[in-house]
C-alpha cells in the first residue's frame, strides 16, 4: 500500500472567491499580501499502490477538470514536512 497526498487547486482565470476573501481578511488585519489561491488536500492509501489510480480519481470524481488542476505526490513514511 502507498499513501499519496493529492492537491486540488482551480485554473489561473477561475474566479477564486475563497481566496479573495483570505486575501481581503489578511489585508484588513494589516499583512500584505500578493494573490491568494484556495484549494483542497486530499490524503489517500490505495491498496494497489497506483499513482494512475490516484489520477483517474481525480479526473473522474475528486477534482473538476475543467476549471481544476490536480498535483499527486506520493507520501513517503517516516518522512517530516
Amino acid at each position: 500500500m502507498r499513501s499519496f497526498r493529492i492537491t486540488i487547486m482551480l485554473k489561473p482565470g477561475v474566479l477564486d472567491a475563497p481566496g479573495q476573501a483570505v486575501e481581503r481578511g489578511l489585508g484588513a488585519l494589516g499583512y500584505q499580501v500578493g494573490q491568494v489561491r484556495v484549494g483542497k488536500v486530499i490524503e489517500l492509501i490505495l491498496p494497489d499502490g497506483e499513482r494512475a489510480t490516484a489520477d483517474e480519481m481525480c479526473a473522474r470524481f475528486l477534482a473538476n477538470p475543467l476549471i481544476e488542476t490536480w498535483a499527486i505526490e506520493e507520501i513517503v513514511q517516516g518522512a517530516t514536512q
